[in-house]
Formats: structure tokens, C-alpha cells, sequence
């Protein structure tokens, strides 16, 4: 959902190393979408094989995951599922964005503009059902565990957060505190530094930790109350939120109007056709299950290989990528890893 409640939580920064053994949810959907948007060639168009085949997405999906391991994390990825009534707002305005911007691109391309093209490009990223499944392979092949979420992915990643059989979701947004997970952790990356998007920089990252009950603490609310300034602030189902209403506003309407919602609604300009209530039990309710099974397994050199090499990967370079974690299985300390 994209909830932008950051400069209000307590953060705590944290090392790389301090995940180390913890399990960690991964919203799959979201990491491919920043590797397809962020992994690019000069003029901005995403990396592709010899066919012609978008690899972006495998090429930081194989990269990071490989860091995450080496670095005895052990992920699992969450797929979306059928998305809530609710979104298909949400999924209209961003089809019509990205035409939007490939005519944008495509006429910056005609003139020769290649960093107005660059910027364009980054906000045309379509994540295929092939890209999906391939994913998912390599996934597999890699020994970690993914779940088949039967509606958002964050929301099934917060579910088993809550439920004790995962660490902390990882995600840079913090619509997972809004499902109720424990513990997020932003700036899951080894390189220590994030591209700046349309731009030729880089800014130094944390990775950093947010707890849920220290928040909520620390903010004077409850779990619904935090879902309430997530519909004023705005959401996946209700974009844009109230006009007027940013994290500080939203704070401040719910402290004056404590649990009594429907006081507050009325307070505000709610310019949708459906009502605030639809939102919050959206939220709320949202499906998830408890049947998945979470293991870890070694590498499966030859099905890794089967699927980037299809897609003109340098054998080599996987190879010495994969080497180490082939390697880590005969050691005794990290038997633990596996299981």
C-alpha cells in the first residue's frame, strides 16, 4: 500500500549481520517491481537477453538473495494472491500511469533525450506471470522457501510475523505494521547504499528495524487507530487518502477523537464513493493462511544454472556466486541453517 508513516516511528539501526539466522518475509512482489525498475541499462530500458526477454528482475533477484544467504539470512518470499475488491482502483490509476509514461518515454527516445527517457522508463515496469514463474523457480532452486499468499503478499508476510514463524517482514513501506506485524526491517540490502531513482546517485542506507508495539506505545494508539491514520494518510484502496491530511494531521485527528471513527470520518473530507469502513476491514480482514511449510534446503546448482543461463547468464559468474553457498553445507556450525 505504500503508507508513508516513516517520520513518525521510532527506528533502530541495525547491522546486516544482526538478521543473521532469523527468518525474514519477504513481499516478493515488491522486490521484483524495485529490481525491474531499478536494475536498467544507460538509457534506462530494463536488461534483456538475446531474445529479447526482460532478465532485470533475475538478475537482483539471483544477486540479492545469494548476499541474504551468504550472510546466513534465511528468507522466505510471499506471492500475492487475488487482490481485494478495493484495489482495482489503485491497479486502474497505475495502468494509466504507465501509459502515460511510455508515451512520455517513447517521445523522449524520438527527440533524443536520453535522461528524460531514462526517467520514463522507470515508471513502466510490468511484472509478467513468465517472470513470475521463473522466479519462483529460481527461488526453489536456491533452497528457500516462497508462499502462495491468498490475497496480498504483505499482508500473508505480516500474518506470519504475528504468528511467530517468521522474524520480521522486510519491506520499505509500512503497510505491514497496519496487518499487525511485529517487526519490520527497511533497507534489507548488503550494499549499503540504494540507487536514487531517475537519478545518477546513490544515497547511504541502514538497514534498520521497526517494532509495532513500541510504536504503539510511543504513539498513544492501537492497532485500529494505526489502521485509521493509514485510511487518512491514504492506501492501496483508498489512494491519496484526505486531501489535507498528512502522518502529523493524522496523529492529531485520532488523539482527539480516540476510537470514535465515525466522528472523525464525518470530521473529514472523504471524497471516495465507497465508505472508510469498506477500507478498514479490508485491512482488517484481509484473508491469509497458515498452510505453508517453511524449510530451507541446499542449492540445486543444475536447475539455478537451467533457468539464468536460458537467459544468456555468464556460467562462470554463477558459479562463483554459488560456490560458496554449495561450500557452507559441509560445515557443522550452519547445519542449523538447513531445516
Amino acid at each position: 500500500m505504500g503508507v508513508k508513516l516513516t517520520e513518525l516511528l521510532v527506528k533502530h539501526e541495525i547491522k546486516i549481520e544482526d538478521l543473521s539466522f532469523k527468518i525474514i518475509a519477504i513481499d516478493a512482489s515488491l522486490f521484483l517491481y524495485q529490481f525491474l525498475t531499478t536494475i536498467r541499462q544507460y538509457d534506462g530500458t530494463p536488461f534483456t537477453d538475446s531474445q529479447g526477454r526482460i532478465t532485470s528482475h533475475l538478475i537482483g533477484l539471483f544477486n540479492r538473495t545469494v548476499n541474504l544467504l551468504r550472510k546466513s539470512i534465511k528468507p522466505v518470499f510471499v506471492f500475492d494472491g487475488k487482490p481485494p475488491e478495493l484495489k482495482h482502483l489503485t491497479q486502474k490509476q497505475r495502468a494509466i500511469a504507465k501509459e502515460k509514461a511510455f508515451e512520455l518515454y517513447s517521445k523522449a527516445v524520438e527527440k533524443g533525450f536520453i535522461e528524460e527517457a531514462k526517467k520514463y522508463a522507470s515508471r513502466i515496469p510490468k511484472l509478467t506471470p513468465e517472470m513470475i514463474e521463473e522466479s519462483k523457480k529460481l527461488i526453489s532452486a536456491l533452497g528457500i522457501p516462497y508462499v502462495e499468499a491468498p490475497s496480498e503478499g504483505e499482508a500473508q508476510a505480516s500474518f506470519m510475523v504475528k504468528k511467530g514463524d517468521c522474524f520480521a517482514v522486510a519491506s520499505q513501506d509500512e503497510d505491514s505494521l497496519m496487518f499487525g506485524a511485529s517487526r519490520l526491517v527497511r533497507n534489507l540490502s548488503i550494499t549499503g547504499r540504494r540507487k536514487v531513482q531517475n537519478k545518477k546517485a546513490y544515497v547511504k542506507i541502514t538497514p534498520e528495524i521497526i517494532n509495532l508495539d513500541e510504536n504503539l506505545n510511543y504513539l498513544g494508539v492501537d492497532i485500529d487507530q494505526l489502521i485509521v491514520m493509514g485510511i487518512l494518510i491514504g492506501t492501496d484502496y483508498n489512494p491519496g487518502g484526505v486531501s489535507g491530511v498528512g502522518p502529523k494531521k493524522a496523529l492529531d485527528l485520532v488523539r482527539k477523537y480516540g476510537k470514535n471513527f465515525e466522528a472523525l470520518f464525518s470530521s473529514v473530507d472523504w471524497n471516495f464513493d465507497f465508505s472508510w469502513k469498506d477500507v478498514f476491514s479490508t485491512i482488517k480482514n484481509i484473508p491469509v493462511t497458515s498452510d505453508y511449510e517453511l524449510s530451507w534446503k541446499q542449492v540445486n546448482p543444475s536447475i539455478v544454472k537451467e533457468v539464468l543461463l536460458e537467459h544468456d547468464f555468464s556460467e562462470e559468474r554463477v558459479d562463483n556466486l554459488l560456490k560458496p553457498l554449495i561450500e557452507r553445507h559441509s560445515q557443522k556450525d550452519l547445519k542449523s541453517f538447513f531445516k
